[in-house]
């Protein structure tokens, strides 16, 4: 781990980025326990500072799947967002996915306890406040409950146990790293489409080409709310679409689809997420948030082609939220993952 550490610590100028099988071989010694936490948090800060490069993320991808548990789901959607959480907006994604399973598309969320440096409100904090412990929940349940209702959730740090005995230090240092981008990408049902948010606008095409690398056929990689993989409401939303090995940038506009709404500034706590994605599902939700899911659904359909536009993708998520259909699946979902009482 010295000699690896040497290349990427000498300093902004002398730094080099490692080769994919030099990566490879930091990430076999960090996963595998054999590098020192002094080692372990030496690399990472260094790599922060010299920011990682595609071929580096990559290799820590591949390390990290070598040791998760996978759930195989034919066509589906993988939808990544922040590990850290979120402090100001919506959690759009979370009612948008039992929306997408209603429409006929299986649809994956994962995500761990929340993470520096943001420390946000996160998928697992919501999921807690509307009585589900999906974080506890067996892999067993999780699966029979995605089986059943086409909506799976992954607790990361249980699917990927490196990732949870890594939880520590990453606590302690407080700063992203490499593995903030990795376990976002990680795709434990090896979904075909995939929508992922960025933060910064610079790391747009690194991973755009690096999701075109990992084997996604469709995807849109979205400069969503918070670093999220939500588009706003409240204006456009840069964004770059993956398609047969190709990518091009798509600004989408709420505007067009009639979907622009001025979305208040609220305290968000877990409890208020709750409320509101369930408002959601019954349809009686304030409007920004509605047309919120209304927006991410259908342009989420589109990517996966299950809508042949953004606007029919509209009309079919539309219906499924005022037919009951995604609030059932959610009903459906949670009594599925709950444990069982014994007698």
């Amino acid at each position: 781990m010295i000699s690896l550490l040497k290349e990427v610590g000498r300093g902004k100028r002398g730094a080099r980025d490692l080769s994919y099988e030099e990566a490879a071989q930091a990430a076999e010694l960090i996963l595998t326990g054999a590098a020192t936490q002094a080692q372990i948090g030496a690399f990472l800060v260094a790599e922060r500072i010299k920011m990682e490069s595609p071929d580096e993320i990559k290799a820590f991808i591949h390390a990290l799947r070598q040791r998760i548990n996978t759930y195989p789901m034919t066509g589906s959607i993988d939808c990544a967002g922040p590990y850290d959480g979120r402090t100001r907006s919506f959690i759009a994604t979370l009612p948008t996915a039992f929306v997408l399973a209603a429409c006929g598309l299986p649809t994956t969320l994962h995500g761990s306890p929340s993470m520096p440096p943001k420390w946000g409100i996160t998928l697992s904090d919501v999921l807690a406040a509307m009585g589900v412990n999906a974080l506890e929940a067996s892999r067993e349940a999780l699966v029979s409950a995605a089986a059943r209702t086409g909506f799976l959730f992954t607790p990361t740090e249980s699917w990927c146990a490196p990732l949870g005995e890594l939880r520590e230090i990453r606590k302690e240092l407080g700063l992203r790293t490499v593995f903030n981008t990795a376990e976002k990408l990680l795709r434990f049902t090896e979904a075909p489409y995939m929508a992922v948010g960025v933060f910064h606008g610079t790391v747009f095409e690194k991973i755009t080409n690096l999701l075109i690398e990992l084997g996604v056929s469709r995807g849109i990689v979205v400069q969503g709310m918070e670093g999220s993989e939500d588009l706003s409401v409240e204006k456009r939303t840069r964004t770059y679409l993956i398609q047969d090995g190709a990518s091009e940038l798509f600004i989408v506009d709420p505007e067009i689809y009639e979907l622009m709404v001025e979305v208040p500034e609220v305290e968000w706590t877990a409890e208020l997420q709750a409320e509101t994605t369930l408002s959601v599902l019954r349809g009686d939700a304030p409007l920004p948030y509605l047309n919120m899911v209304l927006l991410n659904s259908a342009v989420r359909l589109w990517i996966a082609q299950r809508a042949g536009s953004i606007e029919e993708g509209i009309y079919m998520a539309r219906h499924a939220i005022e037919q009951g259909v995604a609030l059932q699946k959610y009903t459906e979902w949670t009594e599925a993952i709950k444990p069982v009482p014994t007698t």
